[in-house]
């Protein structure tokens, strides 16, 4: 019956890298670096939020390719910047949460103005389905946008908690590139922040974050360029550093044939460079231009939209190859050798053979959440494509941010940010590829002290591996905790209450009584019985070892599954299926739909689960795969009915007597319209398919048919069998395929009382409502709608569950419209009455208007 909202697999572009890492690399790192291994197990394993930081050439790019490969969370991935953004094959953070550029002041709300207000509900779901978010970059990040990050998360998720309770993966290095404030902007909030950095968010500091720092250094090979690099971070900044640094000095130096690259701190000064460069050379240039398509704003651009080249040209590739040879990667320079309007060749050093380059692609994405598979999913939202190269004599030193090159000419003439130094001499593989313009003092070398504060502080919040044994634990027992919780279903089914409730008028007269029968079974054989379960749940998790280890723990989850399994398919499921709620009112219908549907999902993606446990016991990265691939593959009501009228999946080679499909066929459409119910919940395409495979000819063996289980045999059994029989009597066919399995017999079970009954019997025997909902586990209001029913039926007045004054404070507005509804009445009584009292005079009334008497007081 209606949409769904879902989630995807996650999904991350791997960031643009100048060192292409092959997988026996990647691997190599983390069986180097168990510091990686350590920070992928929290990121994947625990609900801990992760600030992932170390050095330049650590590896913080290539963990976001294994998170990508590996990791079974519903996650998307932000950045501050547009660039960083498309590299990182996310979004920015201002898109993404729909923030203004203006300051955050915390305490304050969103401007009226800002984009939050068109938030629509296709992104709330979205943020509501996310296991993780990831932002990238995190070094520029200030901390009132991640406080702003705080407020949209809350509204839309949990008020309660920090980031409304979602996982946060933090990667960046605060000795780079650092946030930008004006100072008109600073004026707003330095009486809130000490300073801009992310980690002075007031959000993030109610977080018990933990810091992992990556030392192992994959970019530099010279322990002694490594630790000139590391005291440059660390602020030990003295006469003998500075001797070393300007050791590379020359003024004078001259490339010649060598590929260099000159990193400088303004975009105008490397475009000049470039442009004289280029200048320089003989012969005449091309101009290629960029194809845009769609949404691609200019500040994202990640190449020039008109490049100019010649031949001769020095440039540098940034894309990595997506090709099957991989013969470049981003930010390998090489030599223009041949050009022309259709051909562009470049040579690398090292290789023998030129490479032709073609035209690449980059892509704008939007995330969004699927509302057929609820899944969050990736949609392009605009396209740019140009030649991968640009002009490599000159490049920004924040554009160089993430690449490796063999030699740099560092230009410091002119003043360098904080942290900008570092950048550009840690771009550079060795000490010997260095050469610096000018002359380095320590005045240029801007290191913020609060900086080296922070690291200390982290440094003391780094975990180990108890401390992640723990986390792994809590987070195991939290999973265990949701799949045998039914809040969720709990809340779709009160709001579908209160929905039809408040148009009762406009469903059809009988739409309530399912939805209340269904109320009940979810009442009864999931509610009470999860609240008895939970507590010993908690006893089991006092044990020492994962969840996933206890033995003791694992036999239980998989009998208290199984058990679940049939409650879901014997009770809860039915009941589903017998709900009615048509209405002429088109939006109130499609309210409807989607609310049937969310819950139906619900109960199906979670029966899938019990399933799993039931036969496997708890795994937890098993559940999060089953969970993601069910909500993937999850079809609404509309879409599985349309399937239903089609032939059987796979065609006429699956059914192998098409008469015998026939004639189930018209059987299940004649059972369906008997039973006013959809042909598929009779008996399924695929079912009916088996069926004429198997030939069973006994219950034992129709219950070997997928999708046949003991309700349907109970239902069917005898139709289907007479049926099956009867057509292999007239084709002469022998049922040998399945081997003979006759039906077991059991002992007849003593009648079990009626959930109803008992609340009369208890009820007639003195106890209050309050008691027997305390005992039976129900609430009031379900124990009040049991009564009703006696009510109505004859079998109990009315006065012995209510005081006459109410019972007429009731009936007075009944009598004087015959149209009234219980709503109105509540609306007319206000919260002196509730709506159990309305309805239990409303079964009175039932009573009286069928002309019979009222059974005695």
């Amino acid at each position: 019956m209606a949409q769904a909202y879902s989630h995807t697999h996650f999904s991350l572009s791997l960031p643009a890298q100048a060192h292409r890492v092959t997988s026996a690399e990647q691997n190599m790192q983390y069986a180097t670096n168990p510091q990686l291994e350590l920070a992928f197990k929290y990121v994947t394993e625990t609900s801990r939020n992760v600030f992932l930081t170390g050095k330049a050439g650590t590896g913080k790019t290539t963990f976001l390719s294994r998170l990508k490969a590996e990791g079974s969370k519903n996650a998307i991935v932000v950045a501050p910047t547009g660039v960083a953004a498309i590299n990182a094959g996310g979004m920015t953070i201002h898109s993404f949460f729909q923030l203004p550029f203006s300051p955050f002041v915390p305490g304050s709300r969103l401007p009226v103005g800002s984009a939050q207000r068109k938030f629509q509900r296709d992104k709330i779901r979205l943020l509501q389905s996310l296991d993780l978010l990831v932002i990238d970059e995190i070094s520029m990040v200030r901390a009132d946008l991640l406080d702003a990050i705080d407020q949209v998360l809350r509204r839309y998720r949990n008020p309660l908690q920090p980031f409304g309770g979602l996982q946060l993966l933090l990667i960046g290095d605060l000795h780079q590139l650092a946030p930008i404030v004006k100072d008109d902007e600073w004026a707003l909030l330095r009486d809130h922040y000490e300073a801009p950095w992310f980690f002075n968010s007031q959000a993030l500091r109610q977080t018990d974050y933990l810091t992992i720092e990556l030392t192992h250094i994959f970019r530099q090979a010279d322990e002694a360029f490594v630790g000139l690099l590391n005291r440059l971070r660390e602020g030990q900044v003295d006469e003998a550093l500075l001797q070393t640094l300007n050791s590379r000095y020359d003024p004078a130096f001259t490339p010649g044939h060598d590929h260099y690259i000159t990193l400088c701190s303004h975009n105008a000064t490397a475009r000049q460079l470039n442009q004289q460069a280029l200048d320089a050379l003989p012969g005449p240039s091309l101009h290629f231009t960029a194809k845009i398509e769609g949404d691609f704003p200019a500040h994202a651009y990640p190449a020039e939209p008109a490049l100019e080249l010649k031949e001769g040209a020095q440039v540098m590739f940034i894309k990595n190859d997506s090709g099957s040879d991989r013969r470049y990667y981003n930010g390998r320079i090489g030599t223009i050798t041949r050009l022309s309007p259709g051909l562009v060749r470049v040579r690398c050093e090292g290789d023998a053979d030129d490479i032709v380059v073609e035209v690449a692609e980059w892509a704008n994405q939007r995330y969004q959440l699927d509302e057929a598979s609820k899944q969050v999913k990736e949609t392009v939202i605009g396209t740019f494509s140009q030649l991968p190269l640009r002009l490599a004599w000159a490049i920004t030193i924040h554009k160089s941010q993430g690449l490796t090159f063999e030699r740099v000419i560092i230009d410091a003439r002119q003043s360098f940010a904080h942290g900008q130094v570092y950048v550009a001499l840690s771009r550079c593989k060795t000490f010997e590829g260095i050469v610096l313009r000018s002359r380095l003092d320590a005045a240029g070398i801007r290191m913020d002290s609060r900086i080296r504060t922070f690291g200390e502080e982290a440094q003391q919040r780094q975990p180990d591996q108890r401390q992640l044994a723990e986390a792994q634990r809590v987070y195991q027992q939290q999973s265990v905790g949701q799949l045998f919780s039914f809040e969720p279903l709990q809340r779709l089914l009160e709001h579908l209450n209160r929905l039809l409730l408040e148009h009762e008028r406009q469903f059809l007269p009988q739409a309530y009584a399912p939805f209340a029968a269904l109320q009940l079974e979810a009442e009864t054989r999931l509610f009470s019985v999860a609240d008895k379960f939970a507590p010993q749940l908690q006893r089991y998790f006092l044990a020492a070892e994962l969840p996933e280890q206890n033995e003791a723990l694992q036999e239980r989850l998989q009998k208290a599954a199984a058990w679940y399994l049939r409650e879901f398919d014997d009770y809860v499921l039915p009941a589903l299926y017998r709900l009615n709620l048509s209405t002429d009112n088109s939006k109130l219908a499609a309210t409807a739909q989607e609310l049937f549907d969310r819950l139906r999902k619900e109960l199906l993606v979670r029966r899938a689960c019990f399933q799993a446990c039931s036969l496997d016991g708890f795994r937890l990265q098993a559940q999060l795969r089953l969970r993601r691939q069910q909500e993937l593959d999850y079809k609404p009501m509309a879409e599985e009915l349309a399937a239903a009228a089609k032939p059987a999946a796979g065609g006429s080679e699956d059914i192998h007597h098409p008469a015998l499909y026939a004639r189930l066929r018209q059987w299940r459409s004649d059972t369906a319209e008997a039973q006013q119910v959809d042909a598929f919940q009779v008996l399924s395409n695929r079912s009916m398919a088996l069926l004429t495979q198997l030939l069973p000819t006994n219950a034992a063996n129709l219950m070997e048919v997928s999708g046949i289980g003991k309700k349907k045999v109970e239902e069917y059994g005898e139709d289907i069998l007479a049926i099956v029989r009867s057509y292999c009597d007239q084709q002469a066919l022998a049922s040998d395929l399945l081997p003979d399995k006759p039906a077991k017999k059991r002992a007849a079970k003593p009648k079990e009382e009626n959930t109803k009954h008992i609340t009369l019997r208890m009820f007639l025997e003195g106890q209050s409502l309050a008691e027997i909902a305390a005992a039976r586990g129900l609430q009031v209001a379900t124990l009040e709608g049991h009564l009703s029913h006696f009510v109505a039926a004859g079998e109990l007045s009315v006065f012995k569950c209510m005081d006459a004054s109410r019972v007429d404070s009731i009936q007075q507005y009944f009598r004087q419209s015959a149209e009234i509804t219980g709503k109105e009445v509540k609306e007319q009584l206000g919260d002196d009455y509730s709506y159990g009292e309305i309805r239990l005079v409303q079964a009175h009334l039932r009573w009286l208007q069928g002309g019979a008497v009222p059974p005695e007081e």
